[in-house]
């Protein structure tokens, strides 16, 4: 099994699991689970509960005008306004059984989220990702989450979540884009080294294939570790870049959160169908 998580209907359930008890995948394959990504404004959450999906991965958010009552609201920056709050949001996603993965990129987002999650948590079971990035990576220029004050706000609240623990990271078309170094993998397992939940990396496509063996050796540290493939819808990458990942890695703890065309050609080449 790719991870020893919490049982069935809890935040902490492996995603493979709990898409395998409902019957939504054949195979114990993370290239199996459909992402549907940024699902802020209210069509878009919409559209991800009528697709395939599985999981629905949205952005959280204080709104920097003191608008919504201090309400959370989803939106990705540089967006600052939505036409939907997380309370919003949450009661949809609600009456669907999608995963949920929820992005932070402030404190004081994931502190006021909290007690929204704590109304609806008997309703929610399911698997809950809680994501944030709390280590600068690969030409990563953004600010940083505090790790220390992230994982404690969320697991006083939240024990049994699955945790998304990324890196900042940039990408240059015109340059040698470096990987994930030693020193960044070595200070995020120091970080993940006392968590007893899962936890997934999310690692950037573009600079997975030259980080490998530092990426592998992260995984090993624990049998609760997977990593989720992502890209920026500009990034240069190749359909090849993430069949060597998917031999690289054991199939069970790599997830792709990733755009066409290179999702709908990695999926035909792998022989997993594509919903329309």
């Amino acid at each position: 099994m790719a991870a020893c998580a919490g049982g069935p209907g809890s935040w902490s359930e492996n995603i493979l699991d709990y898409f395998l008890r409902n019957n939504q995948i054949t195979t114990e394959d993370g290239a199996e689970i459909v992402w549907y990504h940024a699902a802020n404004h209210k069509s878009q959450m919409r559209e991800a509960l009528r697709s395939a999906a599985h999981m629905i991965e949205a952005d959280v958010l204080l709104p920097s005008d003191g608008s919504e009552h201090g309400q959370p609201i989803m939106a990705h920056p540089p967006e600052t306004h939505s036409d939907n709050t997380l309370q919003e949001w949450l009661a949809e996603v609600i009456k669907s059984n999608k995963g949920i993965k929820l992005d932070f990129k402030s404190l004081a987002a994931v502190r006021a989220s909290m007690l929204i999650l704590e109304n609806v948590k008997h309703l929610l079971q399911r698997p809950v990702w809680i994501n944030a990035d709390i280590l600068p990576g690969p030409n990563g220029s953004s600010k940083v989450v505090d790790a220390k004050a992230f994982l404690d706000t969320v697991t006083s609240s939240f024990p049994d979540v699955t945790f998304s623990l990324g890196w900042t990271t940039g990408w240059h078309p015109e340059k040698v884009n470096e990987g994930y170094s030693w020193t960044m993998v070595k200070e995020m397992a120091y970080i993940c080294r006392g968590l007893t939940q899962p936890v997934t990396f999310p690692v950037r496509a573009a600079l997975v294939r030259q980080s490998c063996s530092q990426l592998l050796w992260l995984l090993k540290r624990s049998n609760r570790y997977s990593l989720t493939v992502w890209t920026g819808k500009d990034d240069n990458y190749s359909t090849e870049d993430l069949l060597y990942i998917r031999d690289y890695f054991n199939k069970t703890q790599v997830f792709y959160d990733i755009l066409d065309p290179q999702n709908h050609e990695f999926k035909q080449a792998i022989g997993i169908r594509v919903p329309l």
